[in-house]
């Protein structure tokens, strides 16, 4: 429901600009996963694509894709459960299953090759508004592309990103032509975030997020 009615704010919006301002946030993870590559918090679900190694044992080595049954294949094991647990646990599992009967003290390292289980929504003054999934990692100017641009009212001044950290709902808001003259860095946008860019006919609610967040990626909670 969360999604739905921050993607219902894509055509609210203020067409006021800001300069970029030299004091940026760090961006804060998303809760309850990071879709980051290898973070621990991530936590592996159907259709994520898995690069399994072995230390020293090439045979070993492959691209597996978690099934929809949450599983994955590996050679002399076969059947590994994937899905919900963290990069860290699935690598601690594996090297048990090998251990058991076939290696001694094997290294194993899982990284998650495509976030194909996570998603981002893209709304507002864009082009082609909608979800898209998230199978790599993605910046702010990257999702934009996804969305194929901004339209002819699109301000690129007023972006705002909203984000879940530990159950409560966050926003940002960003100025594309300062990311893109490299003044401000691009953002990292994780699984679950609602992008809505800013129009010339905007509305009280979003325009009042705007006014509060000054600051180019100046993290807030929602009122």
């Amino acid at each position: 429901m969360a999604l739905l009615c921050a993607v219902g704010l894509s055509a609210c919006a203020s067409s006021g600009s800001s300069r970029p301002s030299a004091s940026v946030a760090v961006l804060p993870d998303a809760d309850p996963v990071a879709a980051a590559l290898g973070r621990p918090e991530y936590r592996i679900g159907p259709s994520d694509l898995l690069t399994i190694t072995v230390f020293q044992i090439q045979d070993l080595n492959r691209d597996v894709r978690v099934n929809n049954a949450g599983q994955i294949s590996l050679p002399l094991i076969g059947a590994v459960d994937a899905a919900g647990r963290t990069v860290n646990e699935l690598e601690t599992t594996i090297a048990s299953r090998y251990s058991a009967r076939y290696l001694q003290n094997p290294q194993v390292s899982v990284f998650v090759k495509e976030f194909s289980s996570q998603r981002i929504t893209v709304g507002g003054a864009v082009r082609k508004p909608g979800i898209f999934p998230l199978t790599t990692r993605l910046t702010l100017l990257q999702a934009i592309a996804l969305s194929e641009g901004l339209t002819e009212t699109g301000s690129e001044h007023n972006v705002v990103v909203f984000r879940t950290v530990k159950g409560k709902r966050q926003f940002a808001r960003f100025d594309l032509a300062a990311i893109q003259r490299g003044d401000n860095p691009d953002p990292e946008i994780m699984g679950e975030d609602v992008i809505v860019v800013d129009t010339s006919t905007g509305k009280t609610f979003l325009q009042n997020l705007i006014r509060v967040a000054p600051l180019i990626g100046m993290w807030r909670y929602l009122p």
